[in-house]
């Protein structure tokens, strides 16, 4: 391990903002059982009180990577608290330090595996989640996390009404998504494929960047989120991802459901498997077609 890292990780220590529980903190290993066993951590159910000075609604943002994104969208809404996600120390540390240096109180971070997400949450303790450029996991739908198996995962602590955002890269997770949402017959509130040359549809109304989409109403007639920040708030994947020319594509959907969620039997994995074309990985090495 390089001298970089080690400085990093030793820094993340001290980080009031950065969560780090060992895997064993959450994780029961019972023999001859591949299936995940997972018992709380004191946290579930206590961020505001134990990681936030003043309780507000909680947005998270899973696979955050640098946490460029959560600390853009804190920024924007001092009125939420904003919780990174993701497994890499080594990419927390930047956000965690950026948190810690300009002294945002509404930022926190967590390095665990999102496998592990309930295990942190109590229920309905998050109001949003944010997915942004998450691996598609093209051979493993389980692995994805906008499948069935993640959907459950989020029910557990998610709001009643409260939203999923996915910003991606990948066509493939995108098309995928969206089988999911409609054999579960779960409400899309907005979707686009391309949104920076489209923009994208929100309750049958076109909205580029040009527009103030906060201010349009869902059916209920509540507002919707902050849909301005798809389109002002980039990630460092995100801007590399443009320059390659590829389109950016966003959903917004909520998870609202009765009994166990399905799995799509109309995707055409193989169809937007090839679609997909060779992609990058977050290494920066080519990924291997499929």
């Amino acid at each position: 391990m390089g001298h970089g890292k080690l400085r990093k990780f030793a820094e993340n220590e001290t980080f009031a903002c950065l969560l780090q529980p060992d895997a064993s903190a959450v994780l029961d290993k019972q023999e001859g059982s591949k299936a995940l066993h997972l018992h709380d951590h004191p946290v579930k159910g206590n961020w505001n009180r134990t990681m936030f000075a003043v309780p507000r609604p909680i947005v998270l943002e899973l696979g955050c990577g640098k946490g460029d994104y959560t600390i853009a969208l804190a920024r924007r809404h001092p009125e939420y608290n904003f919780i990174g996600v993701d497994i890499k120390g080594a990419r927390l540390w930047k956000g965690a330090k950026e948190a810690t240096g300009s002294a945002l109180p509404n930022v926190a971070f967590l390095r665990t595996r999102i496998e592990f997400i309930e295990a942190f949450f109590g229920p309905s303790e998050v109001s949003e989640i944010w997915l942004t450029f998450s691996d598609p996991q093209l051979k493993s739908e389980n692995s994805r996390l906008t499948s069935p198996l993640f959907l459950e995962r989020y029910r557990r602590f998610l709001a009643p009404g409260g939203i999923v955002h996915l910003k991606t890269d990948s066509r493939f997770l995108h098309e995928y998504t969206c089988s999911v949402l409609r054999i579960n017959d779960l409400e899309i509130i907005a979707s686009g494929t391309d949104i920076y040359q489209e923009g994208m549809k929100v309750g049958g109304i076109s909205v580029g960047p040009q527009k103030d989409a906060s201010v349009i109403p869902d059916g209920a007639g509540n507002p919707l989120p902050d849909l301005p920040a798809v389109f002002e708030v980039q990630t460092f994947y995100e801007k590399m991802f443009l320059e390659m020319g590829l389109p950016i594509t966003y959903l917004a959907f909520r998870i609202d459901h009765e009994g166990p969620y399905r799995a799509p039997s109309d995707f055409d994995t193989d169809f937007w498997r090839a679609a997909e074309g060779p992609r990058r990985t977050f290494s920066h090495h080519p990924a291997k077609k499929v």
